[in-house]
Order: C-alpha cells, then structure tokens, then sequence
C-alpha cells in the first residue's frame, strides 16, 4: 500500500538554502570538503 503522503511531497516546490554564512577564515578542512559536497549536490539537482 503506497502512502499518499509521498505523493504530497513530490508536487512541493524545491527551494535552495542559502541562509548560512561560510567563513573561509575560520573553516577546517572538514567544512571545505562539506562545501564542495553541498555545491556538487545542488549541480545534480540542478540537472535533473
């Protein structure tokens, strides 16, 4: 048995997030490699 709720959220509007501040003054290296995930995410997204 399908749920319809999954049926709701495929009509939902995709949005970006865009709201967080990245500072490249006090980032490691864990939140560059965060970064480039997060970009290549949304490139895919993007192309679908």
């Amino acid at each position: 048995m399908s749920n319809p709720n999954n049926q709701a959220n495929r009509n939902l509007p995709v949005a970006k997030q865009e709201d967080v501040e990245f500072s490249s003054e006090v980032a490691d290296r864990d939140d560059f490699e965060a970064a480039e995930r997060a970009e290549a995410a949304d490139q895919r997204q993007e192309n679908q």
